[in-house]
């Protein structure tokens, strides 16, 4: 009798962490990857930083007209970020645009503009050497046509909108879109 219980509690245990992986949200192929950080020994996994959260994702540049969106991005990040979102910075040079020292980068995105959320080291945003994240972006959506292309991610990582550089992130049509997305995220999550 004791050997049968003790077999119950070990198959309802077992059941219980199977169900439990089998509720976890998994994490996209394009987002299982490591990233350098921007200046950085150190490297961000990006399905641990993600998983089950919205992203907002960014192809950044140091000398643009649009490098002002630095200090809109970091007030969102520093607004939403409780409620889930995750921002995520992309340097590009693909717009010839972009300091060729990522010391100098980094010293325009996190001394000038005061960004504290993630940034990573430069790298292609389009075309064929495109890292894999843009790479999934435009098939989803479309490929960045000019720094500053905001793309909008839903929690499971599938719903993909893209904002050109035009539309402002402090705009009330990229507002409206990103509280939705955190919306329909909070209510397939909850």
């Amino acid at each position: 009798m004791k050997k049968l219980f003790g077999l119950l509690i070990v198959l309802v245990f077992h059941t219980n962490v199977w169900a439990k992986a089998d509720d976890a949200p998994s994490c996209p192929n394009y987002l299982q990857t490591t990233k350098q950080k921007l200046h950085s020994s150190q490297t961000v996994n990006l399905c641990e930083l993600t998983q089950g959260k919205p992203v907002l994702i960014v192809n950044t540049a140091s000398n643009c007209g649009y490098t002002p969106h630095f200090k809109q991005l970091e007030a969102i990040h520093k607004k939403y970020q409780k409620q889930g979102l995750v921002v995520i910075g992309f340097p590009s040079d693909d717009f010839f645009q972009e300091e060729d020292d990522e010391q100098e980068t980094a010293k325009i995105c996190y001394i000038n503009y005061g960004v504290t959320f993630t940034m990573l080291s430069t790298s292609a945003v389009r075309g064929s050497d495109a890292n894999d994240v843009f790479q999934y972006l435009s098939d989803k959506a479309t490929s960045p046509k000019w720094n500053f292309y905001k793309y909008l991610v839903d929690g499971k990582g599938k719903t993909v909108q893209a904002f050109s550089p035009r539309v402002s992130p402090d705009s009330d049509e990229f507002i409206q879109a990103l509280e939705a997305t955190l919306a329909e995220s909070t209510l397939s999550n909850g």
